[in-house]
């Protein structure tokens, strides 16, 4: 068993060094695909390969699509403000939003390339020359995908995963460079632009699964097990009576938690606090990237004679999200004041 502080001042480090983390992923893709270009334009000069010319635009293209994911996290690292009050972890999911257009924009640009191609054929030389700078291409692209998926799968970036994915599709073009090359040397003169064809297609199946991903992000979507797993803290927390309404939003790489749960009536303020604490406590170890929680106490009033005479709530529905003040005025009548702070507990 290893010490662990629960201290807020380490959490704040901890999610600084997780940024660190990304920026570097960036930094080190930047490296390896601006030298993967550089290696493929030395190629063009020699050879004249308009298809080649085109993957090293795309290389060097995805390399600057770093900025936005680089600037993302540096903001996602300043404190937060009275007007963006939970931070700027949002501007990763922006940045998600960028790294998608910079995708259809190469899926257009390599249908158009291959179409161009049909129309206008051009004679390549330096045909192994130029299939060794497609080897090139999707080796650099590869590398650069896995390690930005692998970064971004461990902090929780659905940006980076994206950007990762944009990588990918990149090192399948310059295999299109490759494929057209040994088209054009069995004498296959259309070979490079209908290779070229199938893999906007594939791009364009890139495209769909990366746009579904951020999608779920921005529209605040978790994965089913982590609110299985926080439910199961809450109900083993000493002291819950029961779980209602849990939630997880993602900010950032960064999860927060807003739960309910019922605790014994005849506790006090103290006592309620406590348990309500000893729940976050909870939290914030069962579900992995969670860094805030906040748990409201619940009077059983509130689920069970109330609950019977106030029918036109669904008070056992976790996601009944009408005007809490009537339920009040309601509850006011049972002698049970309802409260909207953690610990806020009376009879």
């Amino acid at each position: 068993m290893v010490p662990h502080s629960h201290d807020l001042a380490n959490r704040v480090d901890s999610a600084v060094e997780t940024s660190a983390a990304g920026i570097r992923a960036l930094w080190i893709s930047l490296a390896v695909l601006g030298t993967t270009a550089a290696l493929q334009m030395v190629i063009v000069m020699l050879s004249g390969s308009v298809a080649l010319l085109g993957d090293t635009i795309h290389n060097a293209t995805d390399a600057l699509t770093t900025l936005p994911i680089g600037i993302a996290f540096v903001l996602g690292r300043r404190p937060p403000t009275r007007r963006y009050t939970y931070g700027y972890g949002r501007a990763e999911d922006l940045a998600g939003v960028a790294v998608l257009a910079t995708i259809a924009a190469s899926a257009g640009f390599a249908a158009y390339e291959a179409v161009d191609r049909l129309l206008h054929p051009r004679v390549v030389t330096h045909l192994p020359a130029v299939a060794a700078a497609g080897l090139v291409g999707f080796a650099g692209n590869e590398l650069v995908a896995r390690h930005r998926i692998r970064i971004g799968r461990r902090i929780g970036s659905a940006a980076l995963v994206a950007d990762g994915l944009h990588a990918r599709t990149d090192g399948f073009t310059s295999l299109a460079v490759l494929l057209g090359a040994a088209g054009v040397a069995v004498g296959w003169d259309t070979a490079d632009p209908v290779i070229g064809l199938v893999i906007t297609v594939a791009i364009l199946a890139v495209l769909r699964d990366a746009a579904g991903e951020v999608y779920r992000r921005l529209m605040d979507a978790v994965d089913p097990d982590l609110i299985d797993a926080a439910e199961a803290a809450l109900r083993a927390t000493r002291g819950v009576s029961a779980v209602g309404r849990v939630r997880l939003r993602w900010i950032g790489h960064r999860l927060h938690a807003e739960a309910d749960i019922v605790v014994p009536g005849e506790l006090t303020v103290v006592d309620a606090h406590a348990i309500a604490m000893a729940a976050e406590h909870a939290l914030t170890h069962a579900v992995p990237r969670l860094i805030t929680a906040t748990v409201h106490t619940d009077h059983p009033a509130a689920h069970e004679p109330a609950a019977r005479d106030l029918a036109m709530y669904d008070l056992h529905d976790p996601y009944d999200t009408r005007d809490a003040d009537h339920r009040c005025a309601l509850f006011a009548r049972h002698g049970v004041l309802a409260h909207s702070r953690t610990g806020d507990t009376s009879q």
